[in-house]
């Protein structure tokens, strides 16, 4: 393979002298996009792309795999409102889902179509809140790039806004009160109160009512010393309380707040939760008596729910109504209290090794009813029950063949179903998929998941490997049409689960962040090298992929580990762990990683940061660096000081690529640009491991019908 000839990228002698550490910053001038070196480097580097991706043989074909593997129709559970159902819907061809509503005959019509405001696709439907009554829903609409995100009340019966725009409410969490005049939402505060370059979050909770200007608007919490908090909003469904959770920025531990509504506008709160003092995640909800539900790590790594006295602050007085499972980390739980209920019961999701079950409980004194049947050994996401009181739960179920699926269950009847209207369609290969564990270097074993096709062929395939370790968030078997595709063009796909992420729950998530953030990325390395060990892969035939932190994870690894790995794809990265907390909102992210601030954290920082180890002369595999040219969460200029380090640094003849995406964000893009980047993505790293779509001999059965 010739080496390519780079566009040429001035390396500057900035050095930061922090804490009395020298640290070189050979491309800060990168991070300035103004600039019109910059601008010319980066339209070079474009070129590059292009040039190079447009001899990737297998292109087209991956695209077309790409296509036939994607879902369509509804692949989120409903959200019910008394007699209303509101479905979020993606068929084939649409950029963009669109709200419906379904009527209690069963009618369907489209309230919220992002297609008809923005033709361009760049506009989608962030979310949706209906009103407990399901005559009114508060609709929240992005466009990809900008920052802003305006909340728009719509009437559900005609569909004209009555009320709205609220401004600057990205992020945000709505809880309505009873009768649909008001509702409480949080926002940021205007630019024009803050200082200069001041990249705080600055979120305050506010009282909106109806027809009532933003302008005024109540501040009910939030104040200046709580910079970085994310807010989660709980109403009571009879109105009279409220609590609120803090959370600095995805922190391990947050706060609760609980208020009694005798004046909406000024709630008197009480502080039942100190996450700092139990260093603990809660989650409440309110019971039908005015008790509090949680579930909490507190004492607990892997989860338990409880029940609380709403005016008791002392977690010893929580009362234990489903203990905790050591080997099966508590997803989420649902209260389901309708009046054709005997009694109400508590439905508990786990994940057991990966995969999901799901329990039903006596909501009075926890005891285990039933264990609910699921279509298979897959992923159950999302439950959700009809409000303000209902008997019928919905959630969404995945597998390694099966995209995401809506089903029933129906208390009354004993029930379970696949929601009517909400399948998906698609193509899905023959996929054989399992849980292996392999031992990281200090002897902590760590899962696998293995996709690999359905036949009796032996020997090393083209592997993918994919990982993310990091807010404790659990990697499970999803359906994954990059996966699926990979699979059906007769290779493996594969995920470690690395400390840093929630497989084992807190536990596992503590090993792997802060002082620990190393070890998730040794961990990585040692699966991969598990891997290459046991003959089911080579290192001419190993890729690795990751997203956001997971970009950040196997950057690191190629880094450390270059001999591993023939090529890696890193979408949306972390890469300058010294300056990440300048850009996006790396400053909500310091209990993750730590802060360049302080001198210990500086230096784990600097142990593994991607962007500070690159060696020069050292023989890098083929890197793919991919991100939105306005990244509102990470950042660009991780992409560009990391593909500027890499093309320096290299001796080997694999290329070092940036693949920039306009018009996009993070996430959540226009889905034909999603399916782009999934082709370019699969066909970088099958053009580097040998894997070719066109030589597959797995065969895929014939697609669903859509919904209609």
């Amino acid at each position: 393979m010739a080496r390519l000839f780079y566009p040429a990228a001035w390396r500057s002698d900035t050095v930061d002298n922090l804490s009395g550490i020298s640290v070189p910053d050979p491309y800060r001038w990168l991070e300035d996009g103004d600039d019109p070196r910059v601008r010319e480097w980066l339209a070079a580097q474009d070129r590059l792309f292009r040039a190079c991706s447009a001899r990737w043989q297998e292109k087209d074909s991956w695209t077309s795999s790409v296509d036939d593997l994607s879902s369509f129709g509804v692949c989120e559970p409903p959200m019910v409102r008394g007699p209303v159902m509101f479905l979020a819907e993606q068929l084939r061809g649409d950029e963009q889902r669109r709200l419906l509503v379904v009527g209690a005959g069963g009618g369907r019509r489209v309230l919220v179509d992002p297609a008809r405001i923005d033709p361009s696709g760049r506009t989608g439907l962030y979310a949706w809140w209906p009103s407990r009554e399901g005559d009114r829903v508060a609709v929240q609409l992005e466009v990809a790039e900008q920052p802003g995100s305006d909340i728009t009340v719509l009437d559900v019966r005609t569909g004209e806004i009555v009320d709205g725009p609220l401004p600057r409410a990205r992020n945000t969490s709505l809880a309505w009160l009873p009768g649909g005049e008001a509702f409480y939402y949080v926002s940021r505060v205007p630019d024009e109160e803050l200082a200069p370059g001041d990249m705080r979050l600055h979120r305050r909770v506010r009282l909106h009512r109806i027809g009532s200007p933003w302008q005024a608007d109540v501040v009910v919490f939030g104040a200046e010393d709580a910079p970085d908090h994310y807010y989660g909003l709980t109403v009571s469904a009879d109105g009279r309380h409220l609590a609120i959770t803090a959370m600095a920025g995805p922190a391990a531990r947050n706060d609760v707040y609980v208020a009694e509504l005798v004046d909406p506008q000024a709630p008197r709160f009480v502080k039942i939760v100190d996450g700092s003092a139990i260093g603990a995640r809660v989650l409440p909800r309110f019971l039908a008596d005015g008790d509090l539900l949680l579930v909490t790590d507190h004492q607990a790594p892997c989860g338990r729910v409880c029940v609380a006295d709403r005016h008791d602050a002392d977690p010893a007085s929580w009362r234990t109504l489903v203990a905790e499972d050591p080997e099966a980390p508590v997803d989420e739980c649902l209260v389901l209290d309708g009046p054709a209920l005997a009694r109400p019961l508590l439905l508990v999701a786990r994940a057991r090794h990966g995969t999901s079950v799901l329990t039903l409980h006596d909501l009075a004194s926890g005891r285990t009813l039933a264990d609910l049947p699921l279509p298979g050994a897959g992923v159950v996401s999302s439950l959700r029950a009809g409000v303000p009181h209902g008997h019928r739960a919905w959630f969404s179920y995945c597998d390694a063949t099966t995209p995401p699926t809506i089903y029933r269950y129906d208390a009354v009847l004993g029930t379970m179903e696949q929601e009517a209207g909400a399948a998906t369609a698609g193509r899905t290969p023959e996929i054989r998929s399992g849980a292996v564990r392999c031992r990281a270097g200090d002897g902590t074993e760590i899962t696998l998941f293995l996709f690999t096709p359905d036949e009796d062929r032996q020997g090393p395939r083209p592997t993918l490997l994919y990982g993310y370790g990091s807010f404790g968030m659990p990697m499970r078997p999803w359906f994954f049409p990059l996966a699926a595709a990979w699979v059906g063009a007769g290779g493996t796909y594969a995920v470690a689960c690395v400390r840093g992420g929630g497989e084992e729950g807190q536990r596992w998530h503590d090993a792997g962040r802060g002082p620990h953030k190393h070890r998730a990325v040794s961990d990585f390395n040692d699966a991969a090298a598990w891997l290459i060990e046991t003959g089911r892969t080579t290192r001419d035939q190993l890729a690795i992929y990751g997203q956001s932190a997971g970009g950040l994870l196997v950057t690191a690894a190629a880094v450390q580990r270059p001999d591993l790995y023939a090529a890696v794809v890193a979408e949306g990265p972390l890469c300058d762990m010294v300056r990440y907390e300048r850009f996006g909102l790396g400053c909500t992210w310091t209990d993750e990683f730590g802060s360049a601030s302080d001198p210990g954290q500086l230096r784990w920082l600097l142990g593994y940061s991607p962007y500070h180890n690159v060696v020069p002369g050292a023989a890098y595999p083929a890197f793919l660096l991919t991100g939105a040219v306005t990244d509102l969460q990470t950042g660009e200029v991780h992409v560009t000081k990391m593909c500027a380090a890499l093309q320096h640094a290299t001796s080997g003849d694999r290329p070092i690529l940036m693949r920039r995406e306009p018009d996009t964000a993070h996430a959540a893009s226009p889905a034909s640009k999603e399916r782009a980047l999934t082709a370019d993505i699969l066909a970088f790293a099958g053009e580097h491991t040998g894997l070719s779509p066109r030589r597959t001999s797995t065969r895929l059965p014939e697609a669903v019908a859509e919904p209609g």
